[in-house]
């Protein structure tokens, strides 16, 4: 039987072990990464996922950014990793859908990520919602999706992505 935890400090080498595990070592080299640099996680909305053996099995993470020139506040999703030998199982859907419903009953009116289209659209995520908004060095846009928890949230925004901190 699979759980949905809450994830604690004592959980972050594991997730760690995980992501590099799924992505690599060079995973931290992506444009992406730069917006969660020396920012805090939302850690309300950091789940980890563990099998019957409590057994790490999948993880979502969510960062706090401003999203155009308006800097208005959002959520960057991502990493979502699921260990390579439970993909295929709808883990990842499970994580997502649990991740978004929280997002939205916590007041969060706005998610991007950079992932594939053809994944990310059955949650709602689509290249219109951010067709005004970039990422700085634009070697991502293409990738660049959002969701608007709240409908209408994303319709007047536009210019960069930004790094929660600035």
């Amino acid at each position: 039987m699979i759980k949905i935890f809450q994830e604690s400090p004592t959980d972050i080498v594991e997730v760690e072990e995980l992501l590099d595990l799924t992505f690599g070592p060079g995973r931290k080299a992506l444009s992406s990464y730069r917006f969660r640099d020396g920012v805090n996680s939302v850690s309300e909305l950091c789940l980890i996922m563990r099998d019957e053996f409590h057994v790490l099995v999948g993880v979502i993470r969510f960062w706090p950014v401003l999203i155009g020139l308006q800097r208005s506040s959002g959520l960057l999703l991502g990493p979502l990793s699921i260990h390579p030998t439970r993909q295929g199982e709808g883990l990842g859907d499970i994580l997502i859908t649990t991740s978004l419903k929280k997002a939205k009953e916590k007041g969060w009116l706005r998610v991007v990520l950079v992932g594939d289209l053809a994944y990310f659209s059955r949650f709602g995520f689509s290249r219109n919602t951010v067709k005004s908004i970039y990422l700085r060095d634009n070697n991502q846009d293409e990738r660049l999706l959002g969701n608007e928890l709240a409908v209408g949230s994303m319709f007047n925004l536009s210019g960069p992505l930004f790094k929660f901190s600035e």
